[in-house]
C-alpha cells in the first residue's frame, strides 16, 4: 500500500522532470538544496546497501547449488563474521561480475537485465506451480503470530524488495520518450511485483512453516522439502541469474545518483566523469560497487536489510512531500501523469513510510543517524561551497542537465 502511494508520486514527478538523479533531483526542484542533499545521501546509502544485501543472498544460493553437486565450500569463506565466517567470497565475486556489466555501458546493462529478468520470472512461476501442489494450510495458522507490530516490522524489513521503481527514475536521461514510457513502466512494474511477491510469500509459507525458513536459500530449501531435489538445484541456478539482475538494477541506480550529485557540485566532480567509449560514469561505478563489496563481504544479510530500507523510506517520505509542494508552487507545470486524489495518496505515502521507519529495530535508527551525521559533515565541508544552482524551485524551464 505504501509503495503504491509513493510510486504514484514518483510517476508524477518523473513525468515533469525526466532527469537523472531520481528523488534527489525531485527534492532539489521542490524543496531546495539541503533537502536534496539529504535525499541523495539517503539514496546512495539505500541502493548501495541493497546491492550488498542481495549479494549475500546470491552467495547463499551459490553455496546451495554447489552443495547439491556434492561440493561443500568452507564456511569461513562463505559467511560473514557474525555467523562464524571471515569473508563472503561468493558475494564479492557476484558484485564484481555485476560491476563489470554496469561498467560496460547502458545497452549491455539493458540486454543483460531483460534476459536475467525473464529467467527469474520463469523460476518464480516454476516454484509457484510446484508449491501449489504441496500446500499445507495448517502452516498459515496462526496467520499473524506476532500481531500488528510483527506485520509492520516485517514490512519494514522486506520493504526494499518492493521498490526498484525509484531506481528506474534515476536513468531517465537514458530513456527514449520518458514522459510516456516511465509512467507505464512504474505502474505496470509495481503491479506485477506485488502480485508475484505476495504469491511467492503465500506459497512459501504454505509449504514450509515460517519458523524453518531462516535460511539463505528459502525457495530451494522449500523444493527440497517437497521432495523435488532437482528442482532445488534448478531454481538455485535461476535465482542466481535473477539476483544478478537485482544487483545490476540497484547498482546502476546508485551510480546515477552519485553522478547527479557530483554534477550538481554537491560532491567532487570526479564522480561526474563519463567514460568516452562506454558513456557511463565510470568513476562513480567503481566507487559504488567497491563500497557494496565491502558490505557484502563482511556483513550479515539481516544487518544489511535493516540498513537498506531506512534510507529508501526516508527518500520516499520527502518525495511524497515534494509532489505536494509542486502542486502548490507550480500548478501550471506540464504533467503527463497526475496522481489521482493527491491530497489523500501523498499523505498516506508519508505516514506509511514514517510508520515503517519507526518499526525498524532501534539499532538501525542509530546507525542511520551516524550515516546522516557523516552526510552533513560532507555537505557543510564541501557541498555547500561548491554547489552549482541548476534547479530552480519555481521554474522547471531553467533546469539544465
Amino acid at each position: 500500500m505504501v509503495c503504491i502511494c509513493v510510486g504514484l508520486c514518483y510517476v508524477e514527478f518523473a513525468s515533469m522532470a525526466p532527469f537523472a538523479g531520481s528523488a534527489h533531483t525531485y527534492a532539489y526542484i521542490a524543496l531546495g538544496e539541503i533537502l536534496a542533499w539529504i535525499v541523495g545521501w539517503d539514496l546512495l546509502f539505500e541502493f548501495t546497501v541493497v546491492c550488498s544485501t542481495v549479494s549475500v543472498g546470491w552467495s547463499g544460493y551459490v553455496v546451495s547449488f554447489l552443495k547439491s553437486l556434492g561440493v561443500d565450500l568452507p564456511a569461513a569463506f562463505t559467511r560473514d563474521i557474525a555467523h562464524g565466517g571471515i569473508i563472503n567470497i561468493p558475494a564479492i565475486l557476484g558484485l564484481g561480475l555485476v560491476g563489470y556489466v554496469a561498467y560496460s555501458g547502458i545497452k549491455n546493462v539493458s540486454r543483460t537485465n531483460v534476459l536475467l529478468t525473464v529467467i527469474k520470472l520463469l523460476a518464480i512461476l516454476f516454484f509457484l506451480a510446484c508449491g501449489l501442489l504441496h500446500l499445507k494450510p495448517a502452516n498459515w495458522h496462526p496467520f499473524a503470530p506476532f500481531g500488528l507490530s510483527g506485520i509492520l516490522t516485517g514490512a519494514a524489513l522486506t520493504f526494499f524488495a518492493y521498490t526498484g521503481f525509484d531506481g528506474m527514475t534515476s536513468v531517465l536521461e537514458e530513456v527514449k520518450n520518458p514522459q510516456r514510457s516511465i509512467p507505464v513502466a512504474l505502474i505496470g512494474g509495481l503491479g506485477i511485483v506485488i502480485l508475484l511477491y505476495v504469491s511467492m510469500a503465500a506459497v512459501l509459507t504454505g509449504v514450509v512453516n515460517y519458523v524453518r525458513l531462516d535460511v539463505p536459500d528459502p525457495a530451494a530449501f522449500a523444493l527440497m522439502e517437497m521432495g523435488i531435489r532437482w528442482g532445488g538445484a534448478l531454481i538455485s541456478v535461476a535465482i542466481l541469474f535473477g539476483l544478478i539482475a537485482v544487483m545490476l538494477g540497484y547498482g546502476l541506480s546508485a551510480t546515477r545518483v552519485l553522478f547527479a550529485m557530483s554534477r550538481d557540485g554537491l560532491l567532487p566532480p570526479v564522480f561526474a566523469r563519463v567514460h568516452e567509449r562506454t558513456r557511463v560514469p565510470h568513476i562513480a561505478t567503481l566507487a559504488i560497487f567497491g563500497a557494496a563489496i565491502l558490505g557484502g563481504g563482511f556483513l550479515s544479510i539481516n544487518e544489511l536489510a535493516e540498513l537498506a530500507n531506512i534510507g529508501g523510506l526516508t527518500a520516499f517520505t520527502l518525495t511524497s512531500i515534494s509532489v505536494m509542494v509542486m502542486r502548490v508552487t507550480r500548478p501550471e507545470a506540464k504533467r503527463t501523469f497526475k496522481v489521482p486524489t493527491l491530497w489523500l495518496v501523498a499523505p498516506l505515502g508519508v505516514i506509511g513510510s514514517l510508520a515503517l521507519i519507526f518499526s525498524l529495530p532501534a539499532v538501525t535508527l542509530i546507525r542511520f543517524a551516524v550515516w546522516m551525521l557523516m552526510g552533513f559533515l560532507v555537505y557543510f565541508g564541501y557541498g555547500v561551497r561548491h554547489a552549482r544552482v541548476k534547479l530552480e524551485a519555481r521554474n522547471l524551464d531553467s533546469v539544465k542537465v
